[in-house]
């Protein structure tokens, strides 16, 4: 059995690449055959997941928590749902901002915590668990299993893993991969913090870390992400390209290409897409459903139907370019607004929608405001607009500087836009 662990699932809950990944590959391993589990944060009341009445628990820094479990099962996977106010209390209104932080790039201060009793939970989770949904396997997964932690938010959970349970005959088969989408989040803390990870002293190498940035704190510290790496069995990461870049220097590495090349990074598996969710044939999000012999029609309709929602003049001899993702450096996004008065000296129209930095967000406004008939921005979080957006529009930009993968060009392609890539996702 496979056991995903990760703070982000689509369509529960998603901010970016991470969501899309434990959403699609769980089902895709699932119809190979695997007995497949997905455990993330219950952030909202999810209406499609029953409470299992299984309760179990946990020691999350000076206190005893108790949390339960909630799941559903679809397409082939246990998807489970970690219960706690830790995170339900959190996130409310726009959901897909308040994950991490009560805005974009502030941190909850008990994230370390948080974390932890996600980890905790998920390796109690394959043993008290009695799933019998699957007309192939029933009752508990058991201990001979296979955990995919992702990200740094996972990261303690094969420290937890050693610690808590090998050294006791529990899961002494059980294997940790952990797989890194973006190594510029690691979960740096101050060095002091350790204590409140309740993990044994013969941890603290692995945690241990000379920040050479001044955020948040110059000096000595803890790094979730470089204990991940090098506690678990094996890293992979997004693309075979991506594994270059880490290990090519502290640059691109973000200085932990030491700490990879000594593991080493073993894999980089090319992300793919969820075929079922993202499927121009069947897409419940857009009006005129199309497929490779109705595609120039079809879109030609879809692009009017784009235009009239965002308000923009209804006109199919017009190029529509649209943005779709963070609003944040990494992504581009300021490049983009940048770009955009340039781009509307033409006779275009462009749409851009995603969350992030305040201040990108307020850029975005004062453009609609400057250019009414030819620019849209759209910040928040609106699925069904995104796949409206790839069915209707010409181009799609992804003005990255770094993308451990992309899925955006990939989604593009599924629907038949042009992408303009930069260089770093064209590899």
């Amino acid at each position: 059995p496979i056991i995903f662990v990760a703070t982000e699932v689509h369509p529960w809950c998603k901010t970016g690449g991470l969501g899309d990944v434990v959403g699609g590959l769980p089902p895709a391993l699932a119809a190979m055959g695997h007995r497949v589990m997905t455990i993330a944060p219950r952030y909202d009341q999810y209406k499609d997941t029953w409470d299992t009445n299984v309760l179990v628990e946990v020691i999350v820094g000076d206190r005893t928590e108790t949390v339960r479990f909630f799941h559903c099962y679809k397409r082939g996977v246990d998807r489970v749902f970690v219960d706690h106010p830790m995170f339900l209390e959190k996130v409310w209104g726009k959901t897909g901002s308040k994950l991490y932080g009560p805005t974009t790039g502030t941190d909850f201060r008990d994230n370390q915590l948080r974390f932890c009793l996600l980890c905790l939970a998920a390796l109690e989770a394959p043993r008290v668990l009695n799933l019998n949904n699957s007309e192939y396997f029933s009752g508990p997964y058991g201990e001979n299993v296979v955990f995919v932690a992702n990200d740094w938010h996972t990261a303690v959970l094969p420290c937890y893993l050693k610690s808590m349970y090998k050294q006791n005959g529990i899961y002494e088969n059980a294997k940790v991969a952990f797989c890194i989408h973006n190594i510029a989040y690691q979960g740096r803390f101050p060095r002091a913090d350790f204590e409140l990870l309740n993990l044994p002293e013969s941890f603290m190498p692995s945690f241990d870390f000379v920040d050479g940035h001044v955020k948040p704190v110059v000096g000595r510290k803890i790094n979730w992400m470089k204990a991940g790496i090098t506690e678990c069995d094996v890293v992979l990461t997004v693309s075979p390209h991506y594994v270059k870049e880490l290990t090519s220097g502290p640059e691109k590495g973000v200085e932990l290409d030491g700490v990879l090349r000594a593991k080493p990074l073993e894999t980089g598996i090319v992300n793919g897409m969820d075929v079922v969710d993202w499927n121009p044939a069947t897409d419940k999000y857009i009006s005129v459903k199309y497929n490779a012999t109705t595609v120039a029609e079809a879109r030609a309709l879809n692009k009017e139907i784009l235009q009239a929602e965002v308000g923009l003049p209804v006109d199919s001899s017009i190029p529509v370019i649209v943005f779709i993702g963070r609003l944040e450096e990494q992504k581009g996004s300021d490049i983009l607004i940048a770009a955009i008065p340039e781009f509307l000296e033409e006779n275009v129209q462009i749409i851009v929608l995603g969350t992030g930095k305040k201040k990108m967000e307020e850029e975005l406004m004062l453009l609609e405001a400057k250019y009414p008939q030819n620019a849209r921005g759209i910040a928040k979080f609106n699925v069904p607009l995104a796949h409206m957006m790839f069915a209707g529009a010409d181009f799609i930009i992804v003005p990255s500087r770094f993308e451990p993968c992309g899925l955006i060009q990939l989604q593009g392609m599924r629907y038949g836009v042009v992408s303009v890539p930069t260089r770093s996702i064209r590899r």
